[in-house]
């Protein structure tokens, strides 16, 4: 059975557009390979509220997908272990 989930990401803009790029893309096929996507907002990039990691802009992205249970904590661990990636919360709708 199928759930639904909200992911934000916010990746750094200091390696630049292609790393951000790559980033995006990298995130979309991962989860498009383990569920479906069903809607991708990418806000651009923005002011930080605080800054992390002594960086003060970030590019924030915004999916809604549905997947099984078992997906969202692998993702979790994908986004953990990449670099360039400064923030990510999912949660379930």
């Amino acid at each position: 059975m199928a759930n639904t989930y909200e992911t934000m990401l916010v990746f750094s803009v200091a390696n630049g557009d292609e790393s951000v790029t790559a980033l995006v893309e990298k995130f979309k096929a991962l989860i498009e390979a383990n569920g479906t996507i069903e809607s991708i907002d990418e806000w651009g990039k923005r002011k930080l509220a605080y800054p992390i990691n002594y960086e003060t802009e970030g590019y924030y992205m915004l999916v809604n997908f549905s997947c099984e249970p078992d997906f969202p904590a692998e993702l979790d661990r994908v986004v953990k272990i990449t670099e360039g990636v400064l923030r990510s919360l999912t949660v379930k709708q």
